[in-house]
């Protein structure tokens, strides 16, 4: 493999690297290139103690960008296991979906180990995450030992080493797993919409409760200040006088502002006295009126003048006779 790529990459020589560290499996994780395929990994991660995953043992895939280490490696499970969906990328601040959260100092081993500690968390909408319930998950996890890999022939019986609760982690694990906790999953807003929506349905209803109260007790205000201030202009008006000003506002009016005022109170008295605004037609409108008129007499006299000139030229007719002598 060695003479296929050019040893001078940075990703290539980035990914030998790795490829060494990560030769011998350990009790949780192992992970390598195929053999005609340095930026095709395959690994396989043994599931979290005290979890519905506990006692499996899960196959994927590793796809990584030959710009890598600066862009990041898509993820894809391969065994059914109910908290990823099989065949798809994983939504991942460490993976392909999402490059600008990515970060070159991650690694392959930091992603085995970020995956471990993801699994027993709620998928909440993430792309390519699952929430199946716990009896599924553990008679998946039981099946996943059966799962043997058709590209690499890894089987996941022989895929780690068997567990020692003596063994203590390296430091390169420790190094990882510090990295591993600045990861976290990137979630659809669609689905996370909908899943907020179905699961939080007692908090939007207290949410909405809270609203709807703050909102009746604002018109409640609203309402008692324009019955305040309707009071204070029937009594002003009945005593004949404007409405009393506040002296420091008062004094604080423009001209303008106080004859805007003032407008705003008449217009305010009118509204409720309907009887004692006086009661005008625009002028446009009234001397459409007039014209309208004017045009409907003229009419009616030009009809009657035709009708009496045609009569009397029927009555003359009828009168005179005319005698021709030849």
């Amino acid at each position: 493999m060695e003479n296929k790529y050019n040893l001078k990459s940075p990703a290539v020589k980035r990914l030998m690297k790795e490829a060494a560290e990560l030769r011998d499996p350990t009790e949780h994780y192992h992970a390598q290139p195929l053999e005609d395929n340095l930026f095709e990994w395959h690994f396989s991660v043994r599931g979290p103690p005290d979890s519905d995953f506990d006692g499996g043992v899960y196959h994927g895939r590793i796809v990584l960008p030959p710009e890598y280490p600066m862009k990041p490696p898509s993820i894809i499970l391969l065994t059914p296991n109910g908290r990823f969906e099989v065949g798809k990328k994983i939504c991942l601040s460490i993976s392909g979906h999402h490059p600008e959260t990515w970060q070159p100092s991650w690694s392959i081993r930091t992603a085995l180990i970020a995956i471990i500690g993801f699994m027993p968390t709620k998928g909440e909408g993430a792309i390519g995450s699952l929430d199946y319930t716990p009896e599924e998950r553990r008679a998946l996890a039981k099946k996943s030992l059966d799962f043997c890999c058709e590209t690499c022939g890894c089987s996941m019986r022989s895929a780690l080493l068997a567990l020692n609760p003596d063994s203590n982690p390296s430091a390169e694990d420790h190094k990882a797993r510090e990295l591993a906790q600045q990861i976290y999953f990137k979630t659809d807003p669609t689905l996370s919409t909908q899943a907020s929506e179905s699961g939080g349905a007692e908090n939007n209803l207290s949410t909405l409760t809270l609203e709807d109260t703050s909102a009746s007790e604002e018109q409640e205000t609203s309402d008692q200040a324009q019955a305040e201030q309707a009071e204070t202009s029937q009594v002003t008006e009945a005593e004949g006088c404007e409405p009393p000003t506040t002296p420091s506002t008062h004094h604080l009016f423009s001209p303008r502002q106080r004859h805007t005022q003032q407008h705003i109170h008449q217009d305010q008295r009118d509204s409720r006295d309907p009887v004692s605004r006086p009661v005008s037609t625009p002028a446009p409108f009234q001397q459409q009126v007039d014209s309208h008129a004017g045009s409907a007499v003229l009419i009616v006299v030009l009809t009657l003048a035709l009708a009496a000139l045609i009569f009397r030229r029927i009555y003359l007719a009828h009168d005179y006779k005319f005698d021709y002598e030849l």
